[in-house]
């Protein structure tokens, strides 16, 4: 097991703060056992919405959640929406701050009244893969490989770790969507997803994938906010600046975790990536998502224009923006495109992320730095 302190902190926080804790990621990410570090060493009654007897415990959800003591945890809670009204009750009738943890594997969007039932009520944390700051810099090279799920990452051989993964996205296409209530075929979505797998990092064509599937651009789009709102996909919006130039307005998208993009992408091992030519764009994906997680970023953008200049990550701190492009090189060299982001977006600082082990200064407000040391970049 994997300690997650950094997680582990923004929820007892959150508990301090909210008396309920929404816990939200992807299946399988660990949401569970963090629940469970969690309850370690106070009063505690959990809820499994996937065991039939649980779910018979809840047959009067008010009564059963109004006389348990302690922490209350709920997993799996997008399964019996309806308790989001009870929930909502005890909280105004008891007003007993910190006592709900729910667990969910759907975003708000997706998971109908949690966002109008509980308002006010409920702060959310997020929950992704294992880090690089969880698992060790020397771990950086099978993270990205094998991903950050869990039992992924964790598996005793690359073997297992593939046959996880598979086993996971036919679980994913074959029970959990439809658990949502929603109807897709499993090989359409799979195409699709394999699809976006291919177009990993690229700007989102809807009418392009709809002609390749045979679909309307509207049906894609409600596939990609599926898979988005499952925490599958990242859907990185574009940023708007006042520069004089057309920039880019579609958003670009990404698979989360690295491990299923590979399996999607029928890459088994570090040789066959290194190999792909995709490589670059798994590698930037990857950095993305470690950032992302690492520096606990909410609001995150892009930067494109037509005329060439880009940003891989634009985010704010302190009011001021800052920068991260992403190179699949270990002897990066700072480019025309670099210069015209740091000046027409006002940067404070732009890093630019390499696999190599040297950090060092290629201009007063850019700064070469090794994946392996994200978590110590220096934000004010």
């Amino acid at each position: 097991m994997i300690d997650r302190p950094s997680y582990m902190s923004r929820v007892l926080a959150a508990l301090g703060r909210a008396p309920i804790v929404a816990l939200l990621g992807a299946r399988q990410c660990g949401k569970t056992t963090l629940a469970g570090m969690v309850a370690r060493g106070r009063a505690a009654t959990t809820f499994d919405l996937e065991s039939p007897q649980d779910l018979a415990r809840l047959q009067n959800p008010e009564l059963a959640l109004s006389a348990t003591d302690g922490l209350v945890i709920i997993d799996e809670i997008q399964r019996k929406p309806e308790l989001f009204d009870v929930l909502r009750v005890i909280v105004d009738r008891q007003r007993a701050p910190g006592r709900f943890l729910i667990l969910g594997s759907a975003s708000p969007q997706l998971t109908s009244g949690v966002s109008e039932s509980l308002a006010g009520r409920v702060e959310f944390v997020d929950l992704g893969g294992f880090q690089l700051e969880e698992t060790g810099t020397d771990a950086l090279q099978p993270l990205w490989i094998r991903g950050g799920f869990p039992r992924s990452f964790l598996a005793a051989t690359e073997e297992d770790s593939r046959a996880w993964r598979e086993s996971f996205i036919r679980t994913f296409l074959e029970r959990d969507v439809p658990q949502l209530g929603i109807s897709v075929p499993a090989p359409a979505m799979r195409r699709f997803w394999t699809m976006l797998a291919h177009s990993h990092g690229q700007t989102w064509n809807a009418s392009e994938l709809a002609r390749s599937m045979g679909l309307d651009g509207k049906t894609v789009r409600g596939w990609l906010d599926l898979l988005t709102g499952t925490f599958m996909v990242r859907q990185l919006q574009p940023w708007f600046a006042n520069v004089g130039k057309r920039q880019v307005k579609s958003p670009k998208v990404y698979l989360r975790d690295s491990g299923i993009l590979h399996s999607l992408l029928a890459i088994p091992d570090h040789d066959a990536l290194v190999a792909h030519p995709r490589a670059w764009a798994s590698w930037e994906g990857f950095v993305i998502e470690q950032v992302i997680e690492l520096l606990q970023l909410r609001q995150v953008y892009f930067w494109a224009t037509y005329q060439g200049a880009e940003l891989d990550l634009l985010f704010t701190h302190a009011g001021r923006p800052y920068g991260i492009e992403v190179k699949y090189n270990e002897s990066p060299t700072v480019t025309r495109s670099m210069r015209s982001a740091l000046e027409d977006l006002g940067l404070e600082h732009l890093w630019v992320v390499h696999p190599g082990p040297r950090r060092f200064p290629a201009d007063e407000r850019i700064t070469m730095w090794p994946a392996a040391e994200l978590a110590e970049l220096p934000l004010p």
